[in-house]
């Protein structure tokens, strides 16, 4: 191969390797690229959630369960009957005129205190929890956790826990500063001072 041949053949070679370089770097670039897309329209959407949503729309006002909440709850109803445990479903929905009763009791009305939170500030008020108990041979309602009515050597109380949080519900009963043994709820990662602001999660989450 004489000499200009020689040349020729460098050049090609140094400009495929020059085009594969170019190649990675745009594919670095439009992945960098979107990265930052989808970092801003998080960061947009957090920023958003400040927002009162009566600044971009009329909020429609919450008058039952969510429906994904809805249909956890029936399955959490059947899938304990089929371990021989009877749940009843004491709470689910609550207004904030309920709210605001339920936080009167025991300051200043009747009866213990049964919740730290005003109107407004439960996720019984969005229909995002429900509360349940327990029902035995006879139709007493329980709220005993160390109870085994179907003789399987664990706490049937525990064991619809165990239930719930595997249909995605989260337990009162972990809270450290006011346990709330028969709360369950699904937040949606929506915070209460989202929900005060009237952001609501969509219908049918992801």
């Amino acid at each position: 191969m004489n000499t200009m041949n020689r040349e020729a053949a460098t050049v090609r070679v140094r400009s495929r390797a020059g085009t594969g370089r170019s190649r990675k770097g745009r594919t670095l670039l439009l992945a960098l690229a979107a990265a930052v897309g989808i970092y801003v329209l998080l960061e947009v959407k957090m920023i958003e959630r400040l927002l009162p949503v009566e600044w971009f729309r009329e909020v429609a006002p919450v008058t039952g369960l969510h429906p994904v909440v809805a249909e956890k709850r029936d399955r959490l109803v059947a899938q304990s009957k089929a371990l021989g445990i009877e749940v009843v479903i004491t709470d689910d929905f609550r207004s904030t005129e309920e709210q605001n009763a339920l936080y009167r009791q025991g300051r200043g009305d009747k009866g213990a205190i049964v919740t730290q939170v005003k109107g407004g500030g439960s996720y019984h008020n969005y229909g995002l929890a429900i509360d349940f108990a327990l029902r035995i041979p006879g139709g007493d309602v329980i709220w005993d956790l160390k109870y085994d009515g179907n003789g399987n050597g664990k706490s049937d109380w525990m064991e619809v826990v165990s239930i719930a949080k595997k249909l995605g519900f989260s337990w009162g009963g972990d809270w450290k500063s006011f346990p709330d043994y028969p709360h369950l709820q699904m937040d949606f990662g929506y915070s209460i001072g989202e929900l005060q602001r009237g952001w609501r999660p969509p219908l049918q989450p992801e």
